[in-house]
């Protein structure tokens, strides 16, 4: 059986632009170095995240990935660098050489290119100076307890992680209430 998609969700209304699930993407993912600072503006390198905050005329939001059923980022992707985990769309780091491809593929402008570190180091082409850099992305925070930093974090609980399955069910089921006749 098909594993359905998860992704999060946002509810505009409720997005104040306070980008803290962009900290806390930023954070969770990146704990084990020291990457991250202890207060605001100590953190060593430039802070990455899974999803970025848009803000325009009245409007909110956080741009992740909606892992697609049908990605076309990871059909972009000569690599073979993204893949599909359970229903989730994941970028294997270390096989992505940050062509951009699924950058350009993806729809909704949830992928990004971003410099690789390890252990808090920057990480150099091999035989070159140059820093490397990989695709990002939100991965629902998979294998991380109590599921995505971005929904725990919110402070106005704009965001919630959505089955696409059982959204499209209970979307259904209420449609066709709504075309009973009253008795």
């Amino acid at each position: 059986m098909k594993k359905s998609a998860l992704y999060v969700a946002a509810d505009a209304g409720r997005c104040t632009g306070c980008k803290a699930c962009e900290l806390a993407c930023f954070a969770e993912h990146n704990h084990t170095s020291n990457r991250v600072g202890k207060t605001v503006g100590t953190a060593t390198v430039p802070v990455t995240a899974g999803l970025y905050l848009v803000k325009g005329d009245g409007l909110c939001l956080p741009i992740q990935c909606k892992h697609c059923e049908d990605a076309p980022c990871l059909h972009a992707c000569a690599r073979r660098a993204i893949v599909r985990v359970d229903g989730q769309i994941i970028i294997n780091e270390e096989r992505c050489i940050g062509c951009r491809d699924c950058v350009m593929a993806c729809p909704f402008g949830a992928v990004t290119i971003a410099p690789v570190f390890a252990k808090g180091e920057p990480v150099n082409l091999p035989g070159s100076s140059l820093q490397r850099k990989a695709a990002t992305k939100c991965d629902l925070c998979i294998g991380k307890e109590g599921g995505p930093a971005c929904v725990r974090a919110c402070p106005n609980k704009a965001l919630r992680v959505v089955d696409a399955d059982e959204e499209r069910a209970a979307k259904s089921l209420k449609a066709a209430e709504a075309l009973m006749l009253p008795k």
